[in-house]
């Protein structure tokens, strides 16, 4: 079906430009033989009687061309432009060879030019046509020459005997069909291979566009290099990822985009399958990235350099830290829940019998004095499994439409008359009437953890910061103490992770996970004066996490 529709496409007739070239290719074999024999005459070399005639008939033909072209321009039906074209030059060619001499006339091959041209033109059909039309003119031709009938035209050789004649026909009708027979297959198939290489390019043409449109649309990126590791070649993505164009970072050697990434090795491509490195973005941002490296080679198999294509992996990190620490806190959480129980009734079994030895009078100094130690402890222990419970089985939060700046002037006062906020400032960054979906004494609670951590970093001096970013429906606290050193920042959400020497290490992961209870999230980042600044982000619809409550 294919090849049917290409011979088709093929045989659908002449376009302009060949029209252009048939003319002008006509105009110079016209000069090449007329031009010839006229300047023959002119010379003295030709005798003839119809030698003048020459230069009428290369007159006609530079007319009838340039009349021609000049037509071209408005012609639509090509076909029936070539058709007229190819009748002109049969009429012609019969001219020229009446008045040189009819049977005798050199001219009788110029018939073959026609019905070549005819065939590189026109369909085989109209090949044989033409063909047919040479042998009929030419067969005339000769029978009113045999005859006598055009000698009153031009004086033509007296013809003895009609074999002569006969056989000249013969041959050159033979001749005629043979040539359009034989001239009219091998343009077919020759316009007919034209077309179908033509289709080739066509298809490797969409091709490449085609893989061009993938490369720039694939999420991916690709970097190509040089053998020696500079960057030739870089798409979409690629430049999305990392900040920079290709005309940024075109020739620049590969170690001096990805310094903690090693792509070349003692002068060898350092090839991996997978691998991942940290990179630096065009705005000084910090980003991990996956990344793969292959060599690449011509058509001939010969290495041309190196293709990397890569990801930008900080966010997956940062979901798949955020489910591993979930699940951390979900273990130790089922492990809290099952002790707090198995350690509490002991433990009031211990403190409440060491308080009936302290009532005895006969207990000395010392021994009431380890014996306070003993409640002491036992208390802070009995404090620690609480936090336990709370951490473990925290309650299902209740979110309702509630006015964060009340929630917030409440906790102020609370921070106020608590002795470890003397000499911290407290400061609020927020308007009134913020609303936010949310459960009010969960949030205020976790709200007070982070105040009470903000007050032990600052040690009793320093900037606290309570705001609401009420488009984001986020709370954030925020200290101006030391800060939170960046590689720590991963870890202090962990339960029983503390830098203090006396922390349990549960006051951020209660608040860690009350945050995630209600579907929010809880990020950690350097505040304005250099310290840390919690940010507290809620769902618009306050919708919570019951699978993370019931962990």
């Amino acid at each position: 079906m294919a090849e049917n529709r290409n011979i088709t496409d093929v045989n659908s007739g002449p376009d302009r430009r060949s029209l252009i070239w048939y003319l002008a290719c006509r105009v110079g074999v016209i000069t090449l033989l007329l031009g010839g024999a006229a300047v023959f005459y002119l010379q003295g070399h030709v005798e003839s009687e119809a030698a003048p005639l020459l230069f009428v008939l290369l007159g006609l033909s530079y007319l009838q061309a340039l009349l021609s072209l000049m037509l071209l321009r408005w012609v639509q039906k090509y076909g029936f432009f070539t058709q007229l074209q190819l009748v002109w030059d049969l009429l012609f060619v019969t001219i020229l060879i009446f008045v040189t001499g009819g049977a005798e006339s050199v001219f009788s091959f110029a018939y073959l030019l026609v019905i070549v041209s005819a065939s590189l033109l026109l369909t085989r059909r109209y090949t044989i046509i033409t063909a047919a039309s040479a042998a009929i003119l030419f067969g005339g031709l000769l029978d009113l020459q045999y005859f006598g009938y055009l000698d009153w035209l031009i004086a033509q050789p007296e013809a003895t005997s009609s074999g002569p004649i006969l056989y000249a026909v013969f041959v050159h009708v033979i001749a005629f069909f043979l040539t359009a027979f034989l001239s009219g297959t091998l343009a077919e198939r020759w316009r007919l291979s034209e077309a179908k290489l033509q289709r080739k390019q066509i298809d490797y043409e969409e091709l490449a566009k085609l893989n061009q449109t993938i490369l720039t649309h694939i999420n991916s990126g690709l970097l190509m290099t040089n053998r020696s590791g500079r960057i030739r070649s870089l798409n979409r993505a690629a430049a999305e990822i990392i900040g920079y164009s290709l005309e940024d970072v075109y020739d620049t050697d590969i170690s001096e985009l990805f310094p903690q990434i090693i792509f070349f090795q003692d002068g060898q491509y350092n090839l991996v399958g997978r691998a991942e490195g940290r990179y630096v973005k065009a705005d000084g941002s910090e980003g991990i990235l996956g990344y793969a490296s292959t060599r690449v080679l011509d058509l001939n198999g010969e290495d041309i350099g190196m293709l990397v294509t890569f990801q930008d992996l900080t966010r997956f990190k940062k979901i798949e830290n955020e489910l591993q620490r979930a699940d951390r806190l979900a273990a130790v959480g089922r492990l809290a829940s099952g002790m707090a129980h198995e350690i509490r009734n002991p433990l009031a079994s211990i403190s409440g019998s060491v308080q009936l030895l302290l009532e005895d009078e006969n207990v000395n100094q010392a021994d009431r004095r380890l014996m306070s130690i003993v409640v002491r402890e036992a208390d802070r222990l009995s404090e620690l499994l609480t936090d336990f419970l709370l951490f473990a089985r925290p309650k299902l939060p209740s979110p309702e439409m509630v006015d964060v700046s009340l929630v917030l002037d409440e906790l102020t006062e609370l921070l106020r008359a608590d002795a470890r906020f003397e000499g911290i400032v407290i400061e609020k960054e927020y308007s009134p009437a913020v609303q936010i979906c949310l459960d009010r004494s969960q949030v205020r609670q976790a709200l007070w953890d982070l105040a009470v951590n903000s007050a032990e970093a600052m040690e009793g001096g320093g900037v606290l910061s309570l705001g609401v970013l009420d488009e984001q429906n986020c709370i954030y606290v925020e200290d101006s103490g030391p800060g939170i050193p960046e590689d720590l920042q991963g870890q202090i959400f962990d339960p029983f992770f503390s830098t203090k020497e006396k922390g349990t290490g549960l006051g951020l992961a209660s608040v860690y996970s009350i945050v995630e209870a209600h579907g929010g999230t809880l990020e950690v980042v350097s505040g304005k004066s250099g310290g840390a600044r919690f940010n507290l982000y809620f769902k618009a619809n306050g919708e919570a996490r019951e699978d993370r409550v019931d962990d």
